[in-house]
Order: C-alpha cells, then sequence, then structure tokens
C-alpha cells in the first residue's frame, strides 16, 4: 500500500483543498466566500479500500482481478479502478462472471462488504481474495450475528437493495436459523411497530415489505425478540428513532422486564459518517446563501448530508463540476424524483456565502474542480484563486 501512496495522491489529492482546509476551510475572493464543512470527503475506511485496490493492481501485475460491484458509490473512482484493468463482476457496469473466474484469478470484496453466497461462490472458484470491507461495517455483521445466535431478528435500518445493507442481511441469517427485517423510514417503523403491539394482516405485512425480508420470515413469530442494527452511513437521528420506537413497541406488548429480555440494540452509525453530519450541522450556524453538496447520486452517507441542507436552505446535489452548467442554471440530483433536474438562477448575485460539503467516497479533486467552477462563474480564475487560498 506504501508503493502507490503516490499513485492514488496524483489520482485524488488536491493542493487547493488542503490549502483551505489548513486555513480554517474559508476562502473569500471579492464578493465570493466558500465555507468548507470541518469533515467532509474520503473517509479511512474509503482510503483503506482504494489503497488495496491500487496495491492489488501492483503485487499481482500478472494476473486477472476482478472486483464485487463498486469499490464506493463514486463514478469517477470507480471509472479510475477500471482502468487499471479490474473487471467488475456485479451490477450494471458488469464486465464479466463469478462462473469465468479461474483459480489464478483475484477478486476485490469492495468497502461495504458482500453477501455470503457471492463470497462463497467465489471461494469455490479457488480465487485469491483481496478483501478491503470497512471495519465499521463489520461490526454490524458481528452485532447481528450476534442476534440471530440469541434466536432474536434484526431489524435493519437502511436501504434493502443496498450493496452494505444485502451484505449484513446475509450475516443476520447466522447458521441458517437467524432472520432479518429492513426498515427504510420512521412510517415502516411505525406500520411494524403497530403489528408488534397489535398483530395484523400476516399478508399485507409480507407484501408491504417484499424483498427486505429474510426467507421463512414470519411477522407472528419473528417479531417476538428483535435486536435493532443499521446500515452504517444512515442518519444517527434517525436510527436512534427507530430503536427507540421499536423499544417502546416491545415494551408496551411484554411490560418492562419481559420487553427488556426481547429487544437488543447497540449503536453501529460509521464514525465518519457522524462526523460529516455534525460538521455540516456546525456550518448550519453559519449564514450561508446556498449549501453544494459534492459525490455520487447512489451514495447513501452523501444523499443523507443533502437531506439535511434541503432542511435548512437552498441545497444542490451534484456529481461533480460539470453540473454548474453556468451561473443561471445548474444540474442536481433530486431526492424526491431520484433523477438529475436544472434548476434556474441558482447562484445570486453580489456577495455571497457558499458552503461545500461532501460524502465519504467524493475524492478532494471533485471537491476542488467544483470550488474553482464555482468561482469561476463569479468571474474569479484560478489564478486568482490560487493566490488567495
Amino acid at each position: 500500500m506504501a508503493a502507490v501512496q503516490e499513485q492514488v495522491e496524483s489520482h485524488y489529492r488536491s493542493d487547493i483543498v488542503e490549502k483551505i482546509r489548513r486555513t480554517g476551510g474559508v476562502l473569500s475572493v471579492d464578493e465570493t466566500t466558500v465555507r468548507l464543512a470541518k469533515q467532509f470527503g474520503f473517509c479511512y475506511g474509503v482510503e483503506r479500500a482504494i489503497d488495496l485496490a491500487y496495491a492489488a493492481r501492483k503485487v499481482f501485475k500478472d494476473r486477472r482481478l476482478f472486483i464485487v460491484g463498486e469499490i464506493i458509490h463514486n463514478p469517477e473512482v470507480n471509472e479510475q479502478i477500471s482502468s487499471l484493468g479490474i473487471k467488475n463482476l456485479m451490477g450494471k457496469n458488469k464486465q464479466a462472471e463469478i462462473s469465468d473466474l479461474q483459480p489464478e484469478d483475484v477478486v476485490i470484496v469492495p468497502a461495504f462488504g458482500t453477501e455470503l453466497s457471492t463470497l462463497q461462490q467465489i471461494k469455490e472458484r479457488g480465487c485469491q481474495i483481496v478483501d478491503t470491507t470497512c471495519g465499521d461495517v463489520m461490526s454490524v455483521w458481528k452485532r447481528v450475528r450476534k442476534y440471530a445466535s440469541e434466536s432474536a431478528t434484526s431489524i435493519i435500518h437502511g436501504k434493502a437493495e443496498h450493496e452494505e445493507t444485502k451484505a449484513t442481511s446475509s450475516r443476520a441469517l447466522g447458521d441458517g436459523k437467524g432472520h432479518y427485517l429492513v426498515v427504510l423510514t420512521l412510517a415502516d417503523t411505525d406500520y411494524v411497530c403497530e403489528y408488534i403491539r397489535h398483530g395484523g394482516d400476516k399478508q399485507a405485512f409480507l407484501e408491504k415489505f417484499r424483498g427486505a425480508y429474510s426467507p421463512g420470515f414470519d411477522p407472528n413469530v419473528h417479531l417476538q425478540t428483535v435486536g435493532v442494527a443499521n446500515q452504517t452511513t444512515m442518519l444517527r437521528g434517525e436510527t436512534e428513532e427507530v430503536q427507540r420506537r421499536i423499544r417502546q413497541a416491545i415494551v408496551d406488548r411484554d411490560g418492562p422486564e419481559l420487553g427488556a429480555k426481547n429487544f437488543r440494540f447497540f449503536d453501529t452509525i460509521c464514525g465518519a459518517t457522524q462526523e460529516r453530519q455534525d460538521a455540516l450541522r456546525e456550518l448550519f450556524n453559519i449564514k450561508m446563501d446556498l449549501l453544494l453538496v459534492v459525490g455520487g447520486y447512489n451514495s447513501s452517507n452523501t444523499s443523507h448530508l443533502a437531506e439535511m441542507g434541503e432542511e435548512k436552505l437552498p441545497t444542490y446535489f451534484v456529481l461533480n463540476a460539470s453540473r454548474l452548467l453556468s451561473g443561471d442554471e445548474i444540474k442536481h440530483y433530486n431526492l424526491h424524483e431520484k433523477r438529475e433536474v436544472i434548476a434556474k438562477d441558482w447562484l445570486p448575485r453580489g456577495p455571497i456565502v457558499v458552503g461545500i460539503t461532501a460524502g465519504a467516497s467524493c475524492p478532494n479533486n471533485l471537491i476542488e474542480e467544483t470550488l474553482l467552477r464555482l468561482f469561476e462563474l463569479r468571474g474569479i480564475p484560478r489564478t486568482e484563486l490560487e493566490a488567495a487560498a
């Protein structure tokens, strides 16, 4: 990993961003001020995953390399990984099949981890595995395996279709007797709580959560004893509310003493995710005209930063600098419509303060390019910006 550090940094670092960070996260030129959140961009787990992928290419230079899906949720980074000759085995950008793997091949497991069934198939092919799974994710796996060993159903707060939640769900099965249910929203949680308290239409329940529970899951049986876990990139406050509501439902049904035995919870929110959310909350204490959130649209932790921003001020979730079309138009991701849209008159004239943050899967070079484009639209060239930074 040390041998590839320079190569990785040449692709992803930013001198301008680092300089701004060292001077308190503020850059002002003429009438334009940018404030960076104190914590943003790559976290340790993402850096480690990328370093390991680059190192694998260097160490196994004469062997075929594959990866189970995306290394992280950022298209530019994934394109860079692909340019190293590492072929994708999963998802919409799939380039090869697991059945094509040979014993001499090397397979990289991404930062989110992967499902046990997928891992088993790769092991059966006899491949060398380079596992970049984040330690925070593995902590959740340890927790849900414990739930399974105690015959407690794992209620996982997360996105059922997300790679990390799929990987966690597979561990929640334990030795095959465990069960899980995935809830995304507080409305989902309330539906489950109502069923815990009063029972209900089993078929309607199973239909509502189709694709989000374990094989053989029966709400009449498997909601007796539960443990809450989560996708590590969810909003901490929301996960805490999920566990609070479910705990109360269990206590309402069983009483305090038995309820305490039938409910388990362990805080498994990723530290880096929480740091970025806390840093954005701190940024909200400063009067800003708008917020730019930079990162991949399928990044869970980045989308939560955009959600937080929307509650406070005009917020634009952009993939990269190319989405800042002009001073009048910006192409950004609408979280509610789940697609890119164009907003008009987004950049005010006169003195402005713009906040910028980014999710844990966004490299500094993309933040720099966005920042440069913003100042360019305000008539400030890169040379002037570099001198000010």
